[in-house]
């Protein structure tokens, strides 16, 4: 594949600007960049989303025009999302098929081409599986053998890490060796640049919507990429002492939330205590109720059982609102379901969750202009990038909404942090910025609840770990010496809690040989964002 001189523009936007790069047959070529660097744009430029309005694609040497994904798919072309495109109540091959029938119709034909592309990427799929029965990893394999059912050539994968644990991670590294050996291409985004450089054999770096440079791997580190991506030398990592204290701000007692499809409790019996000062870490494989645990602690679910404290009062029956003007702030797993109104302007968005709280409020009544001053004093402290606080927040990357949401979250003096997947598909600059938020209101005596997918994270910012496996709590562990790999382990029950935790990891990831640690005050990681699906951009 070779993109020359591609350009988008947007009202009052250039995302891409002359974007050129070769990507050579049977290798994996990485795409790196801040928040709207303009990846997302080219990936739906390449996918047939959107049209250049100059520049040309050329596939094995022959110029192509992508006017929808159907174009992109008949030139070889097919997209693997961050957010996974399945009907969990559908079959293997139902998911595989649909949209497809015409290639190998529904029945045997359909199942024994599945099983040939299977076996021969090692891809271990059972065409007859229901999805909803269907592991993190074991779905993204599905996504991957949908794209090759459609006879594609190349592959996109966005952001395909950032639900797996490292054992799926290494899995899914060992599939792209199988496609690359077959002579597949693939076009690999990431936030993490640690996988970048594992996996990919040449790296092409975005900023500001065009093209720095495509780098060898073996010719560069994480830090020394991380620089290339924001334009400028990181700053150097230090020490961070613990601010943990003894005074008891956020405690659960035995919770218990009925309800799974399996007759097993969702939650079951979570007793947690959080201190002034700590950041407690969750670790688990999503579904396995943790953001079933955030929403009891929030007041979106009543407990069937067990008792939520703040401080020394029980909280467990109050609605969201109380519990918000108690002192909880919330920072959501899903932005947009949760946090944002997409089709509101930034100010509007600021007053959400707060309606009833100064700037906002003057009585009864909403302070209209309060609001507005205020939210100029959150983009410029927390550097959203945005024109206008009047432009909707559809319009920002997915990166300046979470900053918008946590400035909005840190302007009440909050008590304590509920924090799920805090810096999910944020870019270099945005994620050390939400790295030293944390650990200022840390230093500051805030007490965070921690819930993240990405282990260095949670290994580098949290004072304690617990891993929580089908609703149980499962073991705790001391970030100092855990690995991501003992993490991911106990995630996944392969090794038990007791086992994992008694026997310190002699080799804990030393992130700042590379990039800066996150429990550093000066610290950052390389990062890629994927901005909003509803973003100008996307529109």
């Amino acid at each position: 594949m070779e993109l020359e001189g591609i350009t988008k523009r947007f009202p009052g936007v250039v995302a891409n600007k002359d974007i050129g790069f070769k990507v050579r047959s049977g290798t994996v070529h990485a795409l790196v960049g801040e928040n709207g660097a303009g990846k997302s744009t080219l990936m739906k430029i390449l996918y047939g989303v959107q049209r250049p309005d100059e520049g040309s694609i050329r596939v094995d040497g022959r110029e192509v025009h992508l006017h929808s994904p159907s174009d992109a798919i008949a030139a070889g072309i097919g997209m693997v999302f961050q957010h996974f495109q399945l009907a969990d109540n559908f079959t293997v091959l139902e998911n595989v098929v649909l949209g497809a029938e015409k290639l190998h119709g529904i029945g045997e034909s359909a199942r024994a081409r599945i099983r040939e592309i299977s076996d021969a990427y090692g891809l271990d799929i059972d065409p007859d599986a229901l999805v909803a029965d269907l592991g993190v990893g074991a779905r993204q394999r599905i996504e991957i053998l949908k794209v090759l059912y459609r006879n594609a050539r190349v592959i996109i994968l966005d952001e395909p890490t950032a639900v797996l644990v490292p054992q799926e991670v290494e899995e899914l590294f060992d599939n792209l060796r199988g496609l690359k050996a077959e002579g597949l291409t693939v076009l690999f985004i990431s936030h993490k640049l640690d996988e970048v450089l594992s996996v990919a054999d040449s790296i092409t770096v975005i900023r500001r919507g065009t093209t720095i440079d495509t780098v060898d791997p073996k010719s560069v580190n994480a830090r020394q990429l991380a620089e290339l991506m924001v334009g400028s030398e990181l700053p150097t990592p230090q020490t961070e002492e613990s601010t943990v204290t003894d005074r008891v701000v956020l405690r659960t007692e035995d919770l218990v939330l009925s309800g799974g499809s399996d007759s097993r409790n969702i939650l079951d019996g979570i007793s947690l205590t959080i201190h002034a000062g700590e950041v407690l870490g969750i670790a688990g494989v999503e579904g396995n109720g943790q953001a079933e645990l955030v929403e009891v602690i929030m007041g979106m679910r009543e407990p069937t059982s067990g008792l939520v404290f703040l401080g020394d009062t029980d909280i467990s029956d109050w609605h969201v609102r109380e519990i918000r003007e108690a002192g909880v702030a919330y920072i959501p797993e899903d932005r947009h379901r949760h946090a944002l109104l997409l089709e509101a302007p930034l100010w509007e968005n600021r007053i959400l969750g707060h309606q009833t709280e100064e700037p906002n409020a003057k009585g009864a009544l909403i302070n209209a202009a309060g609001a507005k001053a205020d939210t100029e004093r959150i983009i410029k402290e927390y550097d959203v990038r945005t024109p206008s606080i009047h432009v909707k927040a559809a319009s920002l990357s997915g990166g300046n909404q979470q900053k918008l949401i946590i400035g909005r979250e840190m302007s009440h003096e909050p008590k304590v942090l509920v924090a799920a997947h805090p810096t999910r598909g944020v870019d270099v600059g945005a994620q050390a910025g939400i790295w030293d938020i944390m650990r200022q209101a840390r230093r500051d005596g805030l007490a965070v609840l921690l819930i993240s997918a990405d282990l260095e994270e949670l290994i580098g910012l949290s004072d304690s770990i617990h891993v929580i496996l089908r609703g149980r709590l499962t073991g705790t562990f001391d970030p100092d010496t855990v690995s991501a790999e003992d993490l991911g382990a106990a995630m996944t029950g392969a090794a038990s809690a007791s086992e994992t935790a008694t026997h310190p990891a002699p080799d804990a990831p030393q992130i700042g040989d590379a990039t800066p640690s996150p429990r550093s005050p000066d610290a950052t990681d390389g990062t890629d964002d994927a901005p909003s699906k509803d973003s100008e951009e996307g529109r």
